[in-house]
């Protein structure tokens, strides 16, 4: 019984093999990156896999990116972590006709694999496009339509590397500023560093660096004899944008009128103060009740663990509807946040997390209005 078990695992392997062989030549794997664009959401580029089978006469590309944006909960999907991307199959002239449109170059990397490999990657890719297989819960940061087929290379294909593709050091939050200030989104940049809590600033480890497109293209680049053909179509993409940084020159401007107002004694300036004051922290109130919703209510990893709760604090929400009624009572809670907000500009740049410098001038505004809500 033993022989025939023995025999049978022998002729099955063997008809594998022979099928790899025979199924693999045919096969011509590439690993498209594609330049980004100037929305948001493609504003870290793109990746695919295309497969070419000069037997079949089919030239199609795998895309791990694609999601409904008609949805009617997409934001609210989008937010709790609960939004589903797909894994979709298009010809190459239809998916490449998109960023030829949008003017976004395509760079192209035909991938040395052996035909078992081939084979592998066709079959796990035909496996992803059944039924429910297709969809997946999308984390910007460890599951994307990169970080997808960086998986599939690793695991049935030959990308191996040795040497960081980053600086020592480096984390997500490094990486995603890289391309939001390329892009000049400093708004943008603000807002994203709001949500990510501690979890971004984690060093990446080599296979965590891969999760944007240009670095695992430089990951299969960096892998030794990986990359059999290297070729880049030009479509024009745009160039790098620079300009001022507005959200540091805006609340900084912001804080410093405030700041100049509250030490007039006139009667208009003192109603001014106050309720800037009850705007100020009705509107950091509301910002930490967001954060600790991130944090727990959502599926994001990336949104735990939020140091921006130390200067948005959730109580600032009922301060603010005290400061207009009953002032009297909020004396010991700015006794409190003064020593918050001035322990956080003191610790400011030895955080776990890194927090964005145009909320310097925020800060120190609510530190400084709590200080001088303490005089009676």
């Amino acid at each position: 019984m033993r022989k025939i078990c023995g025999l049978f695992v022998f002729i099955f392997s063997l008809c594998t093999f022979s099928f790899a062989q025979n199924s693999g030549g045919r096969f011509r794997i590439s690993l498209l990156t594609c330049a980004p664009g100037d929305e948001l959401y493609s504003i870290f580029g793109h990746t695919a896999l295309r497969i070419t089978d000069s037997a079949a006469n089919s030239d199609l590309v795998y895309n791990y990116g694609t999601f409904n944006f008609d949805d009617p909960d997409f934001y609210s999907k989008f937010v709790r972590g609960k939004l589903d991307y797909s894994l979709s199959v298009a010809s190459f002239p239809d998916f490449i006709s998109e960023f030829q449109a949008t003017h976004r170059d395509v760079t192209e990397q035909v991938l040395n694999l052996s035909d078992i490999q081939r084979t592998a990657i066709s079959n796990a890719l035909r496996v992803n496009m059944e039924g429910s297989n297709r969809y997946y819960k999308y984390d910007f940061l460890r599951d994307n339509c990169t970080s997808r087929v960086r998986n599939l290379l690793l695991n049935y294909g030959n990308l191996h590397i040795t040497r960081p593709l980053v600086p020592a050091g480096t984390s997500y939050r490094n990486l995603i500023h890289e391309y939001l200030d390329r892009s000049n989104m400093n708004w943008t940049k603000l807002g994203m560093d709001l949500l990510m809590g501690a979890p971004a600033d984690q060093p990446l480890s080599i296979r965590e660096s891969m999760f944007l497109p240009d670095y695992l293209m430089h990951g299969a680049d960096s892998s030794g004899g990986l990359v059999a053909e290297r070729q880049v179509m030009r479509f024009g993409s745009a160039p790098e944008k620079k300009g001022w940084p507005w959200p540091l020159i805006t609340l900084s401007f912001a804080a410093a009128f405030i700041l100049i107002i509250s030490f007039s004694r006139n009667k208009k300036a003192v109603a001014f103060t106050r309720i800037a004051d009850t705007v100020l922290y009705l509107i950091t109130g509301l910002i930490g009740c967001l954060l600790l919703f991130t944090w727990f209510g959502t599926d994001h990893a990336s949104f735990k663990s939020n140091y921006n709760l130390f200067w948005a604090l959730p109580t600032n929400l009922p301060a603010a509807l005290l400061m207009l009624s009953r002032p009297a009572l909020l004396r010991k809670y700015f006794v409190v946040t003064s020593l918050v907000y001035g322990l956080l500009l003191i610790s400011w740049y030895w955080l776990p997390q890194q927090l964005n410098p145009a909320l310097v001038p925020l800060v120190l505004l609510l530190f400084l209005r709590s200080v001088q809500r303490l005089k009676p």
